[in-house]
C-alpha cells in the first residue's frame, strides 16, 4: 500500500508533503505537495539524477541549469545527474506533483532512453492523453495495485513520455516492428521469447516481478513487455491477471477455501479489494457470490459420497 512521509525522505525537510505511491522494480514513485510560501528562489536542489516531474495541480516558477520557466498541470520536467534547480512561489503554495526516479542502470535497459544520457533533461509540456494516462497511474498506485503491474504500466508510460520530447528515437516499438518485417527468425524467437515468460509466470507462485521474469528469459523488462504484447496481442499484466484469476476460481470452488485475504496474499494481489476488483472485472461477479456459485453441492460430502441424511444416487 502507498506511505505517507511527512517529509522528504532523502533531505529530511520540511517544505513538502510527501506521500510514496510504489516501488515499480528497480525505480521510486511518489506525489509532493509543496508547502513553501516564498516568493523568492530556493535551492538548488541537491543529489538531482535522472527523475520525471509530471505536475499535477499549482503553478511556480522553476529554474534549471539556469533556464527558467513558468510550470503549471501541464508541465513534465526530465533531470540527470549534474542537472541544477531552483524553485519559486510568487503565486503562493500548495502546488502538486509526481516524481518519478529512475536508477541509471534502468535507463540503460530502455533503447529509446539512450539520448537521456547524453543531454541536459528536458523540460516541456504533456499532452491530454498522456496527462490522462498518469493520473490513472497516480489512481491505481493508490489503491494498492502489485508491484508488477505498477512496473509494467510505469514502463509504458515512460516510453509514451520519451516518445513525446525531443530525446525520442522512433515511436515505441517501431525498431521491434522494422526487425520483424525484415527478418522472419526475430518474429520465431519473439515468440519462443513470449512463450518463456508464460513459463516462469506459470511457474513463480506469481512471486516474481517483472525484472524478475525479464531476467529469467535474458532481456530488458522494456523488451521484454513490448515483445510479449505484439505477439500476444495483451500486456503480461493481463495475462498475468489471466493465471490469478483462474488460480482463485480453482480455490473457490474446492469448497474449503480460505478468506479473501489470505488468498489475496498467496496469489500476489495487493490485499483483498485489489483481489475483488481484478476478479469482478475478468468474469463478472465478485469473489463472494463465486464462492457460493462454485462451491461443491453442499448436499454432498468433500469425498464425494452422499452426506448424512441424503438419499442414495440411483
Amino acid at each position: 500500500m502507498p506511505q505517507t512521509f511527512d517529509d522528504d525522505p532523502r533531505q529530511r525537510t520540511s517544505h513538502s508533503r510527501w506521500r510514496g505511491l510504489g516501488l515499480p522494480d528497480g525505480m521510486t514513485m511518489y506525489e509532493v505537495e509543496c508547502l513553501l510560501d516564498a516568493p523568492g528562489w530556493i535551492g538548488p536542489v541537491p543529489d538531482l539524477g535522472y527523475r520525471v516531474y509530471l505536475q499535477r495541480s499549482g503553478a511556480f516558477l522553476r529554474r534549471v541549469n539556469g533556464r527558467v520557466t513558468f510550470v503549471d498541470p501541464t508541465s513534465v520536467l526530465l533531470t540527470r545527474p549534474g542537472d541544477e534547480m531552483s524553485v519559486a512561489h510568487p503565486l503562493g503554495c500548495g502546488d502538486v506533483y509526481t516524481c518519478l526516479e529512475i536508477p541509471a542502470e534502468v535507463l540503460g535497459e530502455r533503447p529509446d532512453a539512450r539520448m537521456w544520457f547524453d543531454r541536459l533533461g528536458w523540460d516541456g509540456l504533456l499532452d491530454g492523453r498522456l496527462d490522462l494516462e498518469h493520473r490513472q497511474l497516480v489512481a491505481r498506485a493508490r489503491r494498492g495495485v502489485d508491484r508488477f503491474e505498477l512496473t509494467e504500466r510505469v514502463h509504458r508510460f515512460l516510453a509514451g513520455v520519451l516518445t513525446a520530447s525531443p530525446l525520442r528515437t522512433g515511436d515505441p516499438g517501431a525498431d521491434l516492428d522494422r526487425a520483424v518485417a525484415q527478418r522472419p527468425a526475430t518474429l520465431a524467437a519473439h515468440r519462443r521469447l513470449a512463450d518463456q515468460a508464460r513459463q516462469v509466470l506459470a511457474a513463480s507462485g506469481f512471486a516474481l516481478g517483472l525484472t524478475d521474469v525479464a531476467r529469467q528469459v535474458g532481456c530488458s523488462p522494456h523488451h521484454l513487455s513490448r515483445v510479449f504484447q505484439r505477439v500476444t496481442g495483451r500486456s503480461l499484466t493481463s495475462y498475468r491477471n489471466d493465471l490469478r484469476v483462474r488460480a482463485v476460481l480453482h480455490t473457490l470452488a474446492s469448497g474449503d477455501a480460505p478468506p479473501l485475504r489470505e488468498m489475496a496474499a498467496e496469489y500476489g494481489f495487493a490485499d483483498q479489494a485489489h483481489l475483488t476488483r481484478t476478479v469482478r472485472a475478468q468474469v463478472g461477479e465478485p469473489p463472494a457470490r463465486l464462492r457460493r456459485l462454485l462451491a461443491p453441492d453442499p448436499a454432498r460430502t468433500t469425498s464425494g459420497m452422499p452426506s448424512r441424511g441424503s438419499p442414495p444416487a440411483g
